[in-house]
């Protein structure tokens, strides 16, 4: 065993253990963005800008491809249901790891009256 060999485990297991916590850091920091990009779906599909938002489930996707050339894209799932003006509708927003923006859509591009 050579002297390296101790700092890299203990590398690769303080990589591990921070990879956890990292997850939900991210899944926190890109919440408000998400919601943002739902609500303005929402709003839009229900034609309500009075309408609210709440999140309903968050997950991180793992990339579809992975492998040691390959790296598929990592994804921050969130569903959010928009409420407003007697009409209610959920949105599915996906957000790419890393950045700023984010994608929303109605998964049944329907709305459901109260």
């Amino acid at each position: 065993m050579s002297k390296a060999t101790p700092f890299l485990i203990a590398a690769a297991l303080l990589a591990g253990m921070s990879a956890c916590v990292s997850t939900q850091q991210q899944l926190d920091d890109q919440q408000a963005t998400a919601v943002a990009t739902a609500l303005t779906r929402g709003r839009w599909e229900l034609a309500c800008p009075e309408a609210t938002a709440v999140v309903l489930s968050r997950d991180f996707i793992q990339p579809a491809i992975q492998g040691p050339w390959v790296q598929g894209m990592q994804r921050l799932e969130y569903t959010v249901g928009v409420e407003g003006c007697g009409k209610r509708t959920t949105v599915i927003t996906i957000c790419q790891e890393g950045s700023d923006t984010c994608f929303a859509a109605n998964p049944d591009n329907r709305f459901i009256q109260q």
